[in-house]
């Protein structure tokens, strides 16, 4: 971790000069995941142009590099230079609740740069942020991960331990941040079946249950990448409680922002995950 922060403290000219050799590597010379992102972009841009799929895979790959530096820089970037960077177009959405005690629950999406939005949100937002996360098997990535994610006070709660603990701090008026929009890994999670992006699609079930279980209302933060560096979140309100057992707003509203969002910037999303395999689209 020693040497990481130490490269952490470069200024932002060097980290995107690696951030630049990286792409060279990843994208000419080892070809990193190139087989799957083209798939799944030519699966979710039926009516594009191989021309255009190809434009869209270079800066996918090129944002994605600025993303791992970018993570990196996140051990040591003050507050003063991160507020810089990330600008909440509308906090008020979000403030307005907060400040008369209301809890939220907040959903994010993998659209660059969403741990910076995480970052930044700690202290920009009134409130207490809790955020779900699912540690990895890596030991050095998680604690890495994790450091980045809890520096500027963030609190960290495991996916398993979620009921647990948004019961345990319910007393605290917070942010509770989720990234869902990945595939649901485990074979017991509850999963909701959807079409996103032109193809069969299941969605962790997690943010449903969750407004259920707290009665907050949901936002949605729309990341999007000014330049280089840059970026804005707008804050739009997808639901409101009360939600009963049968309410599916909550993910309805959460999949056609996420697609309005990539649609909008289709380089600025995560196409390297394998979002869409099928094992478990039958077990729902």
């Amino acid at each position: 971790m020693f040497a990481i922060k130490l490269l952490s403290r470069l200024p932002f000219r060097a980290l995107y000069g690696i951030s630049d050799l990286l792409f060279f590597l990843s994208f000419h010379v080892v070809k990193y995941r190139r087989k799957l992102v083209f798939k799944n972009l030519k699966n979710s841009f039926p009516e594009k142009s191989h021309p255009e799929l190809r434009k869209i895979e270079k800066r996918f790959y090129q944002n994605l590099c600025d993303y791992a530096v970018e993570m990196i820089k996140l051990l040591t970037i003050s507050k003063e230079d991160l507020e810089s960077r990330v600008k909440f177009v509308n906090p008020e959405v979000s403030i307005s609740h907060l400040r008369k005690g209301q809890s939220l629950l907040n959903l994010a999406s993998h659209q660059f740069n969403w741990e910076w939005l995480l970052a930044a949100g700690s202290f920009m937002l009134p409130g207490q942020m809790d955020f779900v996360y699912q540690p990895v098997h890596n030991k050095f990535f998680d604690q890495f991960s994790y450091a980045c994610r809890t520096r500027f006070g963030a609190y960290g709660i495991k996916r398993d331990s979620v009921a647990r603990e948004v019961i345990k701090r319910r007393e605290i008026v917070r942010n509770i941040a989720i990234v869902g929009d990945q595939y649901p890994g485990w074979g017991h999670d509850k999963r909701y079946p959807a079409t996103f992006m032109h193809q069969a699609t299941v969605f962790f079930n997690g943010p449903n249950q969750l407004a259920q279980l707290t009665q907050y209302p949901v936002m949605y933060y729309a990341m999007r990448k000014v330049k280089r560096g840059y970026y804005e979140a707008t804050i739009i309100e997808i639901a409101a409680p009360p939600f009963d057992k049968e309410n599916t707003d909550v993910l309805k509203k959460y999949i056609e922002e996420i697609e309005r969002v990539i649609n909008n910037d289709p380089a600025g999303w995560l196409w390297s995950h394998n979002r869409w395999k099928t094992r478990h689209l039958d077990k729902n």
